[in-house]
């Protein structure tokens, strides 16, 4: 049996304003990928775009999980100058929504 403690994980939902295409979304992943590794906390990341036939996405089209080993790890980025420049230089232009759900993962 596994005793390592679980993952904690920070899922992020986006749906961009009207105009914002493709390669701008391309530059926001790289741009959080690029800040989250040079963050000792985070311990995962990952994206992609919505690809669900159930159309039940109310408008989000992209989502985004950053892991942490635990919540401290959350707690310590979200404040965190780095993410709080992410936010402001690139998410706060571009995006129309976003939802956002923290989690230990379950096993």
């Amino acid at each position: 049996m596994n005793t390592n403690p679980a993952p904690y994980r920070h899922v992020v939902l986006f749906k961009f304003k009207d105009g914002v295409g493709p390669g701008k979304i391309q530059g926001i992943a790289h741009a959080f990928r690029a800040f989250c590794a040079g963050l000792p906390f985070v311990t995962g990341f990952e994206w992609g775009e919505n690809s669900s036939v159930e159309n039940i996405n109310h408008g989000y089209t992209h989502c985004f999980i950053v892991t942490f080993a635990d919540s401290a790890g959350r707690d310590a980025y979200l404040p965190h100058p780095a993410h709080q420049a992410f936010c402001r230089d690139h998410l706060d232009p571009s995006l129309d929504r976003v939802c956002v759900l923290d989690f230990s993962v379950n096993t």
